[in-house]
């Protein structure tokens, strides 16, 4: 067992993440990777994930599939058990739907409890028209509130919830999506990169390929896609002097949108799920993110901007990405103000490169660093 005051770290993820596909997954399994090199990680999860996928210390599947493991009362007598036995000194919970576990933890242990939102969960509920949010809007306010820490995913989130839940800004912090790498990718990979891009779908360099990934069962990603259809890519073919092929990247196309399979004489094609994401933003010139709704931060975003792409976003679609971080690589415009939209598409000098700051924020080392240091100082804190 640990000496008294070190750190342990458990976390609760109650869903699969491996083996992390998906922009959420990767930010979960990502973050604890990163944060198992600095301090022991245990996570604490579901039967079906794959526990080969975790690069940390150990993981232990105790929750059950079914949605019930969110009422499973009997839960709480396994986790304190877990406590006892490995000496956790913090428990992280991912979303606040497990707070009345984390409330019977706090009071029947000494674990300290740490909150990771990825949204303000009811507002996202709230966007899609539940009428039940506003219980889960206290649910989510009490959860927040019990937490010796909480994480945000973006400083307007965070900012959000120290005025609207009311708590100690001292508590709440800014852990955001992260980037792997340090560095962007040479200009000798970007242009190789799009050598193989062109030639795998026949592109000729005088075109300019814009990029839009997205998982396409997710409403937040087809609404972008369907405004890039409906919206931007008629406002394009009308520039004669403007050549480009959209390509869109993402699985499970809804059959209400199967024509998109057929659309090259729009200037678009569908690749669908495609295995190395990173030959897509690495190769293309521009990303789309058109992306109105869906609350936290949009994952792809930063992965566009890791590679160095231009990227051209709505600023509800751009929450939680500092402008004035990406050496102008970033160009927001208004929400559905579509005109400028694809003005900038047109207008958008690709010559320029991310700059180093961007990297500071988003290197998931840096981002892990910055967590244990505040688990560190509430440690230190409760210790005097």
């Amino acid at each position: 067992m640990p000496k008294p005051n070190t750190i342990n770290i458990a976390a609760v993820v109650p869903y699969r993440i491996f083996p992390a596909k998906m922009g959420g997954q990767k930010g979960i399994a990502l973050f604890y990777e990163y944060l198992s090199t600095l301090a022991p990680v245990t996570l604490i999860t579901t039967k079906n994930n794959d526990v080969d996928d975790f690069q940390g210390k150990e993981i232990i599947t105790v929750l059950s599939n079914a949605r019930s493991r969110y009422f499973n009362l009997l839960l709480f007598f396994k986790i304190r058990k877990l406590i006892l036995r490995n000496g956790y000194s913090h428990m992280i919970f991912e979303h606040p739907y497990f707070g009345w576990l984390a409330l019977l933890l706090k009071l029947f242990t000494k674990v300290k409890i740490i909150i990771h939102s990825h949204n303000i969960e009811s507002i996202r509920f709230k966007s899609t028209g539940k009428w039940w949010w506003r219980l889960l809007w206290q649910y989510e306010k009490t959860t927040h509130r019990i937490a010796d820490l909480n994480f945000y995913i973006s400083d307007e989130d965070r900012d959000f919830a120290i005025m609207r839940f009311k708590l100690d800004p001292e508590k709440c912090l800014t852990i955001t999506y992260g980037f792997e790498k340090k560095h962007p990718p040479s200009d000798m990979e970007k242009t190789e990169a799009g050598r193989k891009l062109r030639a795998l779908y026949a592109i000729p360099s005088t075109k300019k390929i814009l990029l839009f990934n997205g998982t396409l069962d997710y409403r937040p990603n087809l609404n972008a896609l369907q405004i890039i259809l409906d919206q931007i890519n008629p406002l394009l073919l009308q520039k004669e002097d403007f050549h480009y092929t959209i390509i869109v990247c993402g699985k499970n196309l809804p059959e209400q949108l199967d024509e998109l399979r057929s659309y090259s004489y729009k200037n678009i094609i569908y690749a669908g799920f495609v295995e190395d994401i990173n030959l897509y933003f690495n190769g293309a010139d521009i990303f789309l993110n058109p992306v109105m709704d869906g609350g936290g931060i949009k994952t792809k975003l930063v992965e566009a901007l890791g590679y160095d792409m231009k990227c051209i976003s709505t600023k509800n679609g751009a929450i939680g990405v500092p402008q004035h971080i990406t050496n102008n690589q970033l160009v927001i415009v208004d929400n559905n103000d579509w005109k400028s939209f694809s003005e900038a598409i047109m207008k958008t000098d690709t010559t320029k490169h991310i700059g180093e700051d961007f990297f500071k924020h988003f290197y998931w080392g840096n981002i892990a660093q910055k967590a244990l240091n505040a688990i560190e100082r509430n440690q230190n804190k409760t210790t005097k």
